[in-house]
């Protein structure tokens, strides 16, 4: 059965989404808190690097398997969703609820794409 997200189009939602999640501490107010403000930062930059090492026609290093890249957005997205309680900042409604909304999005990203992985090209002097 097909899934409604292309490679191509997951490889445009982890572009847009890395800066907005890095960001998301100034854009929805709970930069004053530390805890869930380091963890935007960092997860922001994780998407941003795993998306520019994965092996698709967007990588930059394509290194990371996109089925692998596909795991790792699970695993981003449960560790995201549990994150608040995790970490002690449940009660920051702003930013519980932010990684609330990232976890769902990452896990329906990670779960709704397509996982093929890009067709093997052919090296230079073959």
């Amino acid at each position: 059965m097909s899934k409604p997200i292309s490679r191509q189009l997951h490889g445009i939602l982890d572009y847009s989404a890395a800066p907005l999640v890095a960001a998301a501490p100034a854009l929805i107010g709970f930069s004053h808190s530390k805890t869930p403000s380091v963890l935007s930062y960092v997860l922001g930059s994780g998407i941003l690097a795993l998306t520019a090492c994965t092996r698709a026609e967007w990588g930059l290093i394509k290194t990371v398997p996109f089925k692998t890249h596909l795991t790792l957005d699970v695993v981003t997205a449960l560790t995201s969703l549990s994150a608040p309680w995790l970490l002690g900042f449940s009660r920051n409604q702003k930013a519980r609820n932010t990684f609330l909304a990232i976890g769902a999005t990452l896990l329906a990203s990670g779960l709704l794409s397509e996982p093929e992985e890009m067709p093997k090209y052919r090296e230079l002097g073959e």
